[in-house]
């Protein structure tokens, strides 16, 4: 259905897991929306839905007449709910990944787009304030020529996850940020995968790429560490900048020009370490700036989401990274 002016958004949400229930939080506090109603077949483990009516199909869900929805379900099911939404109209907002592989995500994009609807993939990272503040000083020019990008993203395994390896639940995240503060699209993945919980699913990737540009990126994504870390190192030749998305931290390393007398050294135009400035910077929660900019977008407004078509990116590139891994080989990607 199409908004009525003046009126809130009338907004659904389909899953009702760990991650859903972050979801419902927000919807029902966010400002010119009203969550008209919840979907999960499962039920409500967690009190979500917080009075809201709960359906156990999405079919009663569309019924009650849905401006946009919110799809939080298992990415196994994300193609079928994503095209079920785009047949009734309903602008949707999917987590990541788009869906569970690429021929899946093209179709869920284009149907998005063929029915002239919003469509976006929920990479919530693009909204934490520590990467927010790192894209733009990349883009005010504050490291020069951009050198390297390393992601460091590693955790204990979460029980949630069933359906899909480190790959695609978490090494998109990377993916998708490395594109976006860069500015840059991924030219090529060489990726290596390890199996040490007894699942189906990779628990561990370990990747090196390279971006349009010539900058070189490395990934590091596991489920198998008792150590929880979100890191994101961005070197360039005026010194580098290290977002810490887990505790919301943006520090900055310059690289000092010092002179030197000494000769064995004069000629070498290398970096030196300088001075480190860590940033006081506001702190929103990322999930509700990512509602906020998803709600706009419907209104019509200017915002800046991560379209289904960069959504489904993002999988081609993780499909890439699996490919490598079971090949031993170096992939192209073609943008």
């Amino acid at each position: 259905m199409s908004p009525v002016a003046g009126q809130p958004l009338r907004a659904g949400l389909i899953g009702l897991g760990m991650m859903g229930r972050h979801h419902a939080r927000v919807l029902r506090g966010l400002a010119d929306v009203t969550l008209v109603g919840v979907c999960d077949p499962m039920g409500d483990p967690h009190d979500a839905a917080g009075g809201v009516p709960l359906f156990t199909t999405v079919d009663e869900l569309i019924a009650v007449g849905l401006d946009y929805c919110v799809v939080a379900a298992p990415t196994a099911y994300h193609e079928d709910l994503g095209l079920q939404l785009a047949a009734a109209g309903v602008h949707t907002l999917v987590e990541k990944p788009l869906a569970q592989d690429v021929a899946s995500s093209r179709r869920v994009a284009e149907a998005f787009e063929q029915a002239g609807l919003v469509g976006a993939v929920g990479h919530i990272e693009r909204y934490n304030p520590a990467l927010q503040q790192l894209r733009a000083r990349l883009e005010e020019g504050q490291l020069g020529n951009i050198y390297q990008v390393v992601t460091r993203r590693q955790g204990p395994f979460p029980n949630r996850i069933s359906d899909v390896g480190v790959v695609k639940d978490l090494a998109t995240h990377d993916i998708d940020l490395t594109a976006w503060v860069t500015g840059q699209t991924y030219r090529s993945v060489s990726a290596r995968t390890a199996f040490k919980s007894g699942r189906a699913f990779e628990d561990l990737v370990a990747v090196v790429g390279q971006l349009a540009d010539g900058t070189v990126t490395n990934h590091l994504v596991n489920w198998l560490s008792p150590m929880k870390e979100r890191v994101t190192v961005v070197t360039g030749e005026r010194g580098c900048l290290i977002a810490d998305t887990l505790n919301v931290d943006l520090t900055f390393h310059n690289n000092a020009e010092i002179l030197t007398q000494w000769v064995a050294l004069s000629n070498f135009r290398g970096v030196s370490e300088g001075d480190m400035i860590r940033y006081a910077i506001a702190k929103p929660e990322p999930l509700h700036t990512e509602h906020q900019a998803f709600r706009d977008a419907v209104l019509g407004k200017e915002s800046d989401i991560v379209t289904m078509r960069q959504g489904l990116v993002n999988v081609v590139v993780a499909q890439a990274m699996l490919d490598s891994a079971r090949d031993g080989m170096t992939v192209p990607i073609e943008n």
